[in-house]
């Protein structure tokens, strides 16, 4: 090897150091699934996708209880949430697949199994670093799932938490180092501050004060409070129109069908403000989504459970520069302090109504609060979220994936032909218990004469395995083949945003 090649070889492998990240895979649900998760997991993979050019990215999406949904090109592989058989796959898939970072969507009923212990069979055979996002962070939490927990934390090269209270949790509860623990707040779309007034008219809300709640319809979301609160806005403010914007939550939908939302329309009945309570029983795309933000005076969030990490509807309407008022769960906690927003006790209807009032007819104050929290929501945007990922996927990669042995100051001896290697004694079995995957051996780029590493790549090709990934999008590997690239970084993907 003469001195010009070895010198170029040298500046492939500082550059390809440089680059660093090539491929990431995010493991989730995914959009068109309707629910916060699959929101959040999408914002995110294209925010990365987006913020570095030449970056490759896909989604492994969990579907739920069997279901399956048309999902974009960037969803490369899913797993039925109750079939161990599909973790283990997955991880096989993500194991060939030369991705530099796998970030895991952590929520425990997302998984299957007890306390969603299911993912363990994955992150256990992954040999790809892991970084995990933890939607929900317990202080108590049950004997399973204190395990799936420590499951998480023995595999994952960093956890990540999007308010201070949860690395409190991590720290004091389940004695995770400082260093291993990164804070990145919940993203929100780059969207201009505007006037409601406009918005309203295209409506048809035009002479309304406009309170906004939405996401996925369930009890714990706490919108008897606001009904309850209603009366007494509607006395200081008679112009006041409260819409809950959203579907009822899958789950709530199967077990019981409508009976929550018909008891809070009796509800409204009942107090003589049904005319003042609009409900839109319905999933809406992310531009219309955030026009429905755009047009309220206030946005409200009564959840009735303090055990609350994260809450997307409270970061985008935050992030879109609106006033808020809610209860004190964690992350509106930490959020609206200092001036950015109201708290008012959990299931307190005088609080939240004086709280409401207060703001729809003081507009300066209103407009204050909202000036203010749009300006610290910048930080917060997609875009900046993206980089701080990023940072951390870089922090997580090895920094040794190319070792040389031996050296090149000198010439390579050439000793004659090697003799053939014998593969005899190699006993390869897939994932799903069948003798047929494919090896492939790689030599070292920069010294041919000399091995660097050899790496087994295995890929299934049982038919179990194939129905498995029936709607993966890339293309069937043939024998002995590694996934190709996805080429989905910046595509836009179509489907409802449900955020909760």
């Amino acid at each position: 090897m003469d001195g010009m090649t070895k010198t170029a070889t040298r500046d492939n492998i500082t550059a390809l150091r440089k680059n660093g990240l090539r491929r990431v895979a995010f493991i989730g649900n995914a959009l068109p699934r309707r629910c916060g998760i699959a929101t959040f997991t999408t914002d995110l993979q294209q925010a990365v996708a987006a913020a570095k050019e030449g970056l490759d990215t896909c989604i492994v999406a969990m579907n739920d209880h069997g279901r399956s949904h048309d999902y974009p090109d960037a969803v490369a592989f899913e797993i039925d949430d109750r079939e161990v058989g599909d973790y283990i796959a997955a991880a096989a898939f993500l194991n060939t697949g030369n991705f530099d970072a796998v970030s895991l969507q952590h929520e425990f009923g997302i998984f299957g199994g007890e306390a969603g212990r299911y993912i363990l069979s994955l992150i256990g055979r992954l040999e790809v670093p892991l970084i995990t996002t933890l939607h929900t962070v317990l202080e108590k939490p049950s004997p399973v799932q204190r395990e799936v927990m420590a499951g998480l934390a023995e595999k994952s090269s960093r956890l990540i938490v999007m308010a201070e209270k949860g690395r409190e949790i991590l720290r004091n509860i389940y004695g995770i180092p400082a260093e291993r623990i990164a804070v990145i707040p919940h993203g929100v779309p780059d969207f201009e501050f505007a006037d409601p007034e406009p918005v309203k008219a295209r409506h048809g809300h035009q002479g309304d004060k406009v309170i906004l709640t939405f996401g996925l319809l369930a009890p714990s979301k706490g919108i008897e409070v606001m009904i309850d609160a209603m009366p007494e806005i509607l006395r200081r403010q008679p112009d006041a129109l409260y819409i809950v914007l959203g579907a009822t939550h899958p789950n709530l939908l199967r077990d019981h069908g409508e009976a929550y939302r018909e008891s809070l329309m009796e509800r409204a009945e009942t107090l003589g403000v049904a005319d003042r309570v609009l409900f839109l029983n319905r999933f809406v795309d992310k531009p219309a989504l955030l026009e429905f933000i755009s047009m309220c005076d206030v946005y409200a969030t009564p959840y009735l459970n303090e055990a609350q990490l994260t809450s997307g509807t409270l970061a985008y309407s935050f992030g879109l520069g609106k006033a808020v008022v809610s209860t004190p769960y964690w992350h509106a906690s930490e959020l609206l302090s200092e001036g950015r927003g109201m708290l008012v006790p959990f299931g307190d209807a005088p609080a939240m109504a004086k709280a409401i009032a207060d703001l729809l007819t003081g507009p300066e104050r209103r407009l204050a609060m909202r000036l203010r929290a749009y300006k610290d929501s910048r930080a917060m945007t997609w875009e900046r979220i993206a980089e701080l990922y990023l940072d951390v996927f870089r922090i997580a990669r090895p920094r040794n994936h190319l070792t040389v042995i031996g050296s090149t100051a000198q010439p390579v001896r050439d000793t004659g032909p090697l003799p053939e290697i014998n593969l005899a004694h190699f006993n390869v079995q897939c994932a799903m218990g069948q003798g047929c995957c494919s090896i492939r051996f790689t030599m070292c780029p920069t010294a041919p004469m000399a091995i660097a590493s050899t790496t087994m790549r295995v890929r299934c090709l049982s038919p179990a395995r194939s129905r498995r990934s029936a709607k993966r999008r890339w293309p069937k590997p043939r024998p002995g083949a590694l996934p190709p690239s996805s080429n989905t970084h910046g595509t836009p993907m179509s489907g409802a945003s449900v955020i909760s």
